[in-house]
């Protein structure tokens, strides 16, 4: 049984809210997610990747329940994650935690490090007394490199680098000792300088400690050097995934290519980069057959009547796509078919 199972969810976004959607019921809606399906096993690193608004950041708050599905059903551990009530829900939380996009906006001002990184096992009553608090918080500081992890703990936020900053996130989402981390976008917010340090704790805990990681992100090289699988989001649906060792060469669906060939390659001339036809679709109004037919360089009058499904097409790999026995293997960055130059810290 995977660790982690999402089963057809949707999410829609109702335009039009109060007294007059309650009298007349329906009206516009921003379908954010239709009919996702996603498994991942224990201590699995999963990239999801895709464009800024295809629905990555909505799929991660369905997942640590700080939204509910319009329909469909996630499970942790066979447990259906909106079923729980109580204790149950408490010991969930502790097992789920979530690192924010923004480290200025998920850390409270007015805290210092110590207090902000101690309240979740305040809340969730892991630890009785101040001093094992303390103590379990210092040695979450230390598993981020936030050394001498003292200094750190009596900090204001404000007294922190960006990268310190997002450090400390990770560092609270770990003192509940979690068996699942939801990271949102944990870089991009981050000077290019101090993003590869970060990455490679969040791989660290993953690869020692066994800490289950999905890593939300719109970078697919990322996605590559960090995790085990890939999978790719287009306005709200699941179009391929695939093992990330794969994906050089062997990546189906023109969308993931078209990813694929968005990433910089000096090595490789501008005229390289697959062509992008047409706008994205509206989420309110989506197109009939498959969403990604308005701009793909294959869709025929099959792609504009029928959305296709998911299917296996090689070991590990799943493509919805109607032509994807034929579509042709993309021109690869030089960053994907060779090891990288400096390996992330801590791999």
């Amino acid at each position: 049984m995977p660790f982690l199972e999402v089963s057809e969810v949707a999410k829609n976004y109702p335009l039009s809210t109060g007294l007059w959607r309650q009298i007349r019921g329906g009206g516009p809606v921003v379908h954010a997610l239709g009919g996702v399906s996603l498994k991942a096993e224990e201590g699995e690193a999963v990239a999801l990747v895709g464009e800024s608004g295809c629905g990555k950041s909505t799929l991660a708050r369905l997942l640590v329940r700080l939204e509910r599905p319009t329909s469909g059903r996630i499970a942790l551990a066979g447990e259906d994650i909106a079923e729980l009530r109580g204790t149950a829900l408490r010991a969930w939380r502790r097992s789920v935690q979530m690192v924010f996009q923004d480290p200025y906006e998920s850390l409270n001002p007015r805290r210092t490090v110590l207090e902000s990184v101690t309240e979740p096992l305040r809340y969730l009553g892991l630890a009785r007394t101040v001093d094992e608090r303390r103590a379990r918080a210092l040695d979450a500081l230390l598993q981020v490199d936030l050394v001498p992890a003292e200094q750190f703990g009596a900090r204001l936020p404000h007294q922190l680098s960006g990268g310190q900053r997002q450090r400390v996130a990770i560092a609270r989402a770990l003192v509940v000792r979690p068996t699942f981390i939801v990271a949102d976008e944990p870089v991009s917010m981050l000077d290019v300088s101090v993003r590869s340090s970060v990455l490679g704790v969040l791989r660290r805990l993953n690869r020692q400690s066994g800490i289950g990681l999905l890593l939300i992100t719109h970078d697919i090289a990322t996605a590559v050097l960090l995790c085990d699988r890939v999978v790719v989001m287009y306005l709200g649906r699941i179009v391929e995934s695939l093992p990330a060792k794969a994906l050089a060469g062997h990546a189906r669906h023109p969308y993931t290519q078209l990813l694929i060939s968005a990433v910089p390659d000096l090595r490789r001339p501008w005229s390289g980069r697959l062509g992008d036809a047409g706008e994205i679709p509206s989420a309110i109004a989506l197109p009939p057959g498959c969403r990604f037919a308005p701009r793909c360089r294959l869709a025929d009058s099959r792609c504009q009547r029928e959305e296709p499904a998911p299917r296996p097409i090689a070991p590990g790999q799943q493509v919805a796509c109607h032509h994807a026995d034929r579509t042709p293997a993309a021109d690869m960055p030089a960053t994907f078919r060779t090891a990288p130059a400096t390996p992330l810290p801590g791999g």
